[in-house]
């Protein structure tokens, strides 16, 4: 059974989420991960109690971080203050993920090893690509330990 994912994001990165999930096809296709972000809410269905559900039952927290996402009240206190309470309780693993340039120092997730490596935003990398590949091996590396630890993946 793959690992759940669920995606924070502000929806004026819509375009950088993209690019990860291309990014996530290999571990999907392993069965390694399954991917959760909110346009997968079918029509008609209540969006709010969808991203509560798997804010509270995914095993793996990805925050995309960008000026925006710091600016979103619903990103900011519901879903990371949210993920970060589970994180502090041992039943998620957060990985922030610095998506632009921002100040996130002394955000919640300030205390948590943030993607890509040294914390450089995924725009400042000579390309997307490198960042993302970089953002992938650290969640393959997250896996690993969660399995070390003997976190089974989702039933």
């Amino acid at each position: 059974m793959p690992f759940s994912v669920f995606i924070s994001y502000s929806h004026h990165d819509r375009e950088l989420r993209k690019e990860l999930e291309k990014h996530l096809s290999n571990l999907k296709r392993q069965n390694i991960v399954t991917a959760w972000y909110d346009r997968d809410i079918s029509p008609g269905t209540e969006w709010q109690s969808q991203i509560i559900e798997h804010l509270t039952t995914d095993q793996i927290i990805l925050l995309l971080i960008s000026a925006d996402f710091m600016a979103s009240d619903f990103c900011y206190s519901m879903e990371m203050t949210q993920a970060i309470a589970r994180h502090d309780a041992n039943q998620a693993r957060v990985l922030p993920i610095i998506l632009r340039p921002t100040d996130w120092r002394g955000a919640p997730f300030a205390k948590l090893k943030v993607l890509p490596t040294d914390g450089k935003a995924v725009t400042r990398w000579p390309t997307h690509d490198d960042a993302f590949e970089d953002i992938v091996q650290g969640i393959r590396e997250a896996i690993a330990d969660l399995t070390k630890q003997g976190t089974p993946p989702n039933p």
